[in-house]
């Protein structure tokens, strides 16, 4: 019987299997990536698109920032410099799907963690760094400026970014230090381009100092110091890079060489300030309540300083301060310091100190001044401490081991130091023609009110004989006068119950009195040098005017005087651009305010 033909397999289960697999495909690769709506990043930040899934499925990510298209079901970017960029998600060349995404510089105070103590930065290098360069070049020299500010972590590295040219540096974004409670040391951060790349040329910069430097494969870097101390640690974070430098522990006396190799290997742990970083995971220190609260105080700056260490429970009392925080704006010829501290109540107390009778009557023209003024119970407790304070009765018992009864000496004080420094043109050139090292000729007057006599009279006598000075003493009424020398110089300390008065160094004559205090309040605006502020003022452009308007010196002929000015005045423009400074601090609601200026001659 002839055999039935073998009958074809149906192709219709392979024509559904090939159409199912056909679809399934065309599916998967018509699927289109959610990348989210258009965005606002941080440069440096990584932002992830796609699906972690195994079965998502693979597409092809462009970035639009030059860097190689990734192809995976999920990616992950940074993108290293702000600007607009433009994501793609690609199956070959058709585009699934396309998100604009704006990245803007990382704010140097995101990049520091949110329990740092104490910040000092500059949010923006290009347009503040060459500012601050140009002002410090001035004022110590460039080649001084360039030698410390390259021993200085990260620094190098950051003046090359910005003195043009390729760099690794991101001019758009912040260069700070920061403190961390756990780390007993200081920490340095750069915004960057390449992290890689950084760490790469900041590791040259550590060698070429002489630093070992052990790359590691995580990409961070040990540096162990040349001089012995406790290592460093290089790492990058997000777009910036940070030099964790432990302090270094000090010189070991003779015969503890063992305790202090035990010190060493406690050293700071530069491990956990990564960890501390890469945890970051918020604002950072961008949203510090307080340091919000106080930066709406302050003028705008360059350079800016925050402050809040955390003050011990049983030291609250002498230290109610909250906080600080301080700008530093620079311009062309000078700088001014705007600063408000914090504190958590009236600082130098309810009232204001008093003014000091010696501005108010003294010899123009000094090249210095400073003027403390707080009210009597607010100096005692800035010097000793709070009544019945462990720290005052400490101090009072170191007084009567000495012999010193200290709370009636407190109750002496009425509250206002001053002192004025003169410079004598005249008896320096005499001393300038006669000596190859002439010295600084000059008059310091210095005045405290009194409310007492006799415990200052019993202090000053107390002090002159246990240092064996010798000493004349004259009273006269309710007058004592005391006169010795000190370094070759008279020293004249007369005392009433009004107030002490020291002078130290030439005789003044010659110069007209007047009321130093309001010129030095009409010259430096506010209330500077007045009741209730602690005021320092240094005039270089005095001395010169001191020096300049010498016309006749004894023992000294006309044209060796005029060739003796223009000697000095020259010398003194080559050695310093410094004009003039000042520095002032006055209690205000809330706090205090501090308040500075430092001016070059112009150029």
């Amino acid at each position: 019987m002839a055999s039935r033909p073998r009958a074809l397999p149906s192709p219709l289960p392979l024509f559904l299997l090939m159409a199912a697999v056909g679809l399934g495909t065309s599916a998967c690769h018509g699927v289109r990536p959610d990348l989210g709506p258009e965005r606002t990043l941080e440069a440096g930040v990584p932002e992830s698109f796609g699906s972690q899934s195994p079965k998502a499925p693979t597409v092809t990510w462009d970035f639009g920032d030059g860097t190689p298209p990734q192809t995976a079901a999920g990616a992950r970017h940074a993108w290293a410099t702000a600007g607009r960029y433009t994501v793609r998600a690609l199956d070959g060349q058709k585009e699934l799907a396309r998100v604009v995404l704006t990245v803007v510089p990382r704010p140097v105070l995101r990049a520091v963690p949110a329990d740092a103590q104490t910040v000092l930065w500059v949010p923006r290098l290009r347009g503040n760094v060459e500012g601050l360069m140009g002002f410090y070049e001035r004022m110590v020299g460039a080649a001084n400026a360039r030698r410390t500010l390259e021993d200085a972590p990260l620094v190098p590295l950051l003046l090359r970014g910005v003195s043009g040219g390729r760099s690794e540096v991101d001019p758009e974004e912040g260069f700070g230090f920061f403190l961390l409670p756990d780390f007993d040391g200081v920490v340095a951060l750069l915004g960057v381009t390449d992290p890689k790349a950084a760490i790469a040329a900041v590791s040259r910069e550590l060698r070429s100092a002489g630093h070992q430097v052990l790359p590691r494969e995580d990409g961070s870097a040990r540096v162990d110091p040349v001089d012995g101390g406790r290592s460093m640690l290089l790492f990058a974070d997000r777009g910036y890079v940070y030099l964790a430098v432990p302090d270094s522990p000090d010189a070991p006396a003779p015969g503890e060489t063992v305790k202090a190799l035990a010190a060493v290997e406690e050293s700071a742990d530069v491990e956990r300030v990564r960890r501390h970083v890469e945890a970051l995971s918020g604002p950072g220190m961008a949203e510090n309540v307080l340091l919000a609260e106080l930066r709406a105080k302050v003028r705008d700056g360059s350079v800016f300083l925050f402050s809040s260490p955390p003050v011990p429970e049983a030291e609250k009392e002498d230290m109610p301060v909250r906080g600080f925080f301080g700008a530093l704006a620079v311009q062309a010829d000078q700088a001014e310091l705007d600063g408000f501290l914090s504190s958590s109540r009236p600082l130098l107390g309810e009232t204001r100190g008093p003014a000091s009778a010696l501005l108010g009557r003294a010899a123009v023209g000094p090249v210095a001044a400073a003027q403390l003024s707080v009210p009597p119970e607010e100096l005692a407790r800035l010097v000793f401490g709070s009544p019945r304070s462990p720290r005052r009765e400490r101090t009072l018992e170191r007084w009567r081991k000495q012999g010193l009864d200290a709370e009636p000496l407190l109750k002496a004080l009425r509250g206002d130091v001053a002192m004025l420094v003169y410079f004598d043109a005249a008896a320096f050139f005499q001393s300038f023609v006669r000596n190859p090292r002439p010295a600084p000729k000059g008059t310091v007057v210095m005045e405290a009110g009194l409310t007492g006599l006799e415990p200052v009279l019993k202090l000053v006598q107390k002090q002159l004989e246990d240092n064996a000075l010798v000493f004349q003493k004259e009273a006269q009424g309710n007058t004592t006068r005391f006169r010795t020398r000190l370094l070759e110089q008279p020293v004249s300390l007369t005392l009433t119950p009004e107030r002490a008065t020291l002078e130290a160094g030439e005789v003044l004559s010659g110069r007209e009195s007047g009321d130093v205090g309001r010129t030095l309040r009409t010259r430096f605006g506010g209330d500077a040098f007045g009741p209730g502020h602690l005021s320092l003022m240094v005039d270089m452009g005095q001395l010169k005017a001191d020096l300049a308007s010498a016309r006749s010196v004894p023992g000294v002929g006309a044209a060796q005087l005029m060739a003796s000015q223009v000697f000095v005045t020259a010398l003194l423009e080559r050695l310093t651009p410094f004009e003039y400074g000042f520095l002032d601090f006055s209690p205000t609601e809330g706090g205090g305010r501090l308040q500075g200026r430092v001016v070059l001659r112009e150029r």
